[in-house]
């Protein structure tokens, strides 16, 4: 055995989003905006007796914890990427946060829901003027959030322009980001729900529809259900090792399955956004050493682990 050091051998196992650092920025930036917003609204509502004031605090405070989960979560991956506990790194974390603020979503579409449920059976007087106000106000400020989140490029948030096609194949596009897609699910959950609360406070105040107050909330609060049950499928799918692209494991098929040689095995898995995961066992009546059928792989976009074993076939001897 030659006395070399073993690391000309090994590799790095950080399979973190390559925008990892400026998503976590802009999380912490959403985190404290959403809070002093929350913060002033509680505090106004309890100075002034607004119930309307205080409540749409509390609403804030739910999300400033989900999005505070988020900002946890690059925090956390950054800071143990070179953890060897974790065998292949820390990039899927962000889809365990991202499959958490799913869940929290739920929940506040459930309690929008119970509310409108019990303005209709007990219906309140709406102050519009003070109301309008503070939708306006939380629409605005959920409009600065998403812009922080970078919506103007949400490819890299959501799913991949080419990828839209084969939207259960690709999760998205495998270079997705599921926490920052939660964390802007978020903010747009909310600012849809300020938009319908506007324009159903504008018809009551016009026609006197009082009704479709609580019948906007339930339509926002299916809409947000709606996003949440996409986002936990999509998050789940990544957590649980579902094949990350139908298309990726045909072109390794076809770039490995030359001159006689099979596939017998073949496993991918998302590692983090925009990395990838293979395990790949090749039959051949001519055996190369892995390195070999590697170097066909190099074209492959988003592979940053592979494995590759190499099994004599025995059908001729």
């Amino acid at each position: 055995m030659h006395t070399q050091s073993l690391g000309v051998w090994q590799h790095s196992h950080v399979f973190l989003g390559e925008r990892h650092a400026r998503n976590e920025r802009r999380v912490w930036l959403v985190v404290g905006l959403t809070t002093v917003m929350m913060v002033a609204e509680i505090v106004g509502g309890a100075l002034f007796g607004s119930v309307a004031l205080s409540a749409d605090g509390w609403h804030m405070a739910t999300h400033a914890a989900a999005l505070t989960i988020s900002g946890l979560a690059y925090v956390f991956a950054r800071r143990h990427a070179h953890n060897p506990r974790y065998t292949f790194g820390t990039g899927k974390f962000g889809e365990l946060a991202g499959y958490t603020s799913a869940i929290v979503l739920g929940l506040v579409s459930i309690g929008i829901v119970y509310e409108a449920i019990a303005r209709i059976f007990d219906p309140v007087a709406i102050q519009f003027n003070e109301a309008l106000a503070i939708a306006g106000i939380g629409l605005g400020v959920n409009l600065l959030s998403a812009w922080l989140l970078g919506a103007h490029d949400h490819s890299h948030g959501g799913h991949d322009h080419d990828d839209e096609h084969d939207h259960h194949d690709h999760v998205h596009g495998h270079a997705s980001d599921g926490n920052l897609r939660a964390a802007f699910v978020h903010v747009i959950a909310d600012a849809v729900t300020s938009g319908l609360a506007i324009g159903a406070l504008l018809a009551a105040s016009v026609f006197g529809w009082n009704w479709i107050d609580p019948l906007v909330g339930i339509i926002g609060a299916v809409l947000i259900a709606t996003w949440a049950i996409a986002l936990m499928r999509s998050t789940s799918s990544v957590l649980l090792d579902v094949l990350p692209s139908a298309d990726i494991a045909a072109d390794i098929r076809g770039r490995l399955e030359v001159n006689g040689d099979r596939v017998s095995d073949l496993h991918l898995w998302q590692l983090g956004p925009g990395h990838i995961g293979a395990i790949i066992s090749i039959v051949t009546d001519d055996p190369r050493p892995p390195e070999h059928y590697k170097k066909f792989l190099s074209p492959v976009r988003g592979l940053s682990h592979v494995t590759v074993e190499v099994l004599r076939c025995h059908s001729h001897d």
